[in-house]
């Protein structure tokens, strides 16, 4: 009996193990894929449906808290896992992000902690409702509530930041003052018109430019330089915080009153470039990502919006049963974690992106990854991915509240069309969305010495 076997070469069937060895080519003849597209839509759609699925963008807490409610927070930009909080009882407490624990806690200030700035030496200063403003060595294991330098004020601060690459930083109170850490008055009064400053904030990138918001619903624009503000513009509502681009010179967000966050361009001030909106209360802080690409929101209806820099509604929505309102958000200097402080005394810790994980990937992982986020946007805008993709469990209070606001946005606008149309043509112009906040805009002139 004879028995007659099938033998093939391996180089056939196995993939190639070195680059001498050539792979053939695939043909992508469309007409040799007739179903290609309808795969490729079944994988975003089950990409879409992942992604929403392993969503988990809480992380936790860091270390035990305080006992107050948490109203400023401060990252180290020179180093990836420090950040300090301050609390409304003068407590602050340095922590180590990696390992959510506390490095340092020291009783600050009597009152509540208004403003935490990090030094150029990674040292940190804070201010306080009690006229002073105190710089904190780090490095040493015990502060024994012992700061390294006082500065006296004549009233209580609001706010402070501090210049990228000097020892000079500025403070908000009753006026705008620019400090030396080497002196203990202040060096230059930088105020124009408002009683009461409420935030100030330096560019990183144009680091003598200097931006500030008052009680008189301004945002005022100084230069350094010249010790002098350069132009102002008045908003209908209060301005609660601002942040400048990082990588965008010219362009800052304003947190407002009116549940709208603005970005403007300092030098046109005539109207905002974007306006982002989905709040349905006060906006208390706004930060922008390292990459300035996208920028976090913290607000009085207890709720964390990311929005990308150039959409106008957010891209997700945090929230917890327990968290109270929002005071203060950060995004981590990888661009990875945004930390919050709330009304509950918690500083949090959350995922820029809720569906991803920083574990260790293989190359075959971060290819199909990669394979599914390009489909997702390819495919971003058929019905039943982008259902999927925007759908959000919102808690009942927010989701009445934001069902209340169309309903009375509607009825503005459905008055104002009925007064329009009774009007004579042109008295009653449409209002652009991005210009009807603003009130108006004012610049200062040199003053001459000669």
């Amino acid at each position: 009996m004879k028995v007659k076997t099938l033998s093939r070469s391996s180089d056939v069937y196995l993939p190639a193990r070195n680059s001498e060895v050539s792979r053939l080519p695939r043909n992508l003849d469309p007409e040799l894929h007739p179903f290609e597209r309808a795969r490729e839509y079944t994988r975003a759609l089950n990409a879409t449906k992942l992604e929403r699925l392993f969503a988990a963008p809480f992380v936790g807490q860091l270390g035990n808290g305080h006992i107050d409610g948490v109203y400023c927070l401060a990252k180290n930009t020179r180093q990836l896992n420090l950040a300090a909080s301050g609390s409304g009882d003068g407590v602050i407490k340095y922590w180590d992000l990696s390992s959510r624990d506390e490095i340092a806690s020291f009783t600050a200030h009597r009152g509540i902690v208004k403003g935490l700035a990090v030094t150029v030496e990674g040292n940190l200063l804070s201010c306080g409702m009690d006229n002073t403003v105190k710089l904190w060595d780090i490095t040493k294991k015990d502060q024994s509530d012992s700061p390294a330098k006082t500065f006296l004020g004549s009233s209580g601060f609001t706010g402070i930041d501090h210049h990228r690459s000097n020892p000079v930083f500025v403070t908000s109170s009753n006026a705008v003052q620019l400090w030396d850490e080497n002196r203990s008055k202040p060096t230059a009064n930088l105020s124009w018109g408002a009683d009461n400053v409420n935030t100030v904030k330096f560019n990183q990138t144009e680091q003598s430019i200097i931006a500030s918001a008052g009680s008189d619903r301004s945002i005022v624009i100084h230069d350094m330089r010249s010790n002098a503000p350069v132009q102002k513009l008045v908003t209908l509502m209060r301005t609660n915080a601002m942040c400048w681009n990082p990588i965008e010179a010219f362009n800052f967000a304003a947190a407002n009153e009116d549940h709208k966050i603005y970005l403007y361009d300092m030098r046109n001030l005539t109207r905002s470039l974007n306006v982002y909106k989905d709040h349905v209360s006060a906006v208390m802080d706004v930060d922008f990502s390292p990459t300035g690409q996208e920028l976090v929101t913290g607000s009085y209806d207890r709720t964390i919006r990311i929005y990308r820099v150039n959409e106008g509604h957010s891209r997700d929505i945090y929230h917890t049963k327990r968290m109270q309102r929002i005071f203060c958000v950060r995004f981590t200097m990888d661009t990875q974690y945004i930390m919050s402080g709330s009304d509950d005394g918690n500083v949090r810790l959350w995922r820029a992106n809720a569906a991803a994980r920083s574990n260790i990937k293989s190359a075959r992982e971060r290819s199909k990854l990669e394979y599914d986020a390009a489909l997702k946007e390819r495919y971003k805008n058929m019905p039943e991915i982008r259902r999927i993709s925007r759908h959000r469990h919102l808690p009942k209070p927010i989701k009445v509240a934001s069902e209340t606001k169309k309903i009375e946005l509607a009825s503005i606008k459905r008055k104002e069309d009925n007064m329009r149309r009774r009007s004579k043509k042109g008295t009653m112009p449409y209002p652009r969305e991005r210009e009807k906040q603003i009130i108006g805009v004012a610049i200062k002139q040199a003053e001459n010495k000669d």
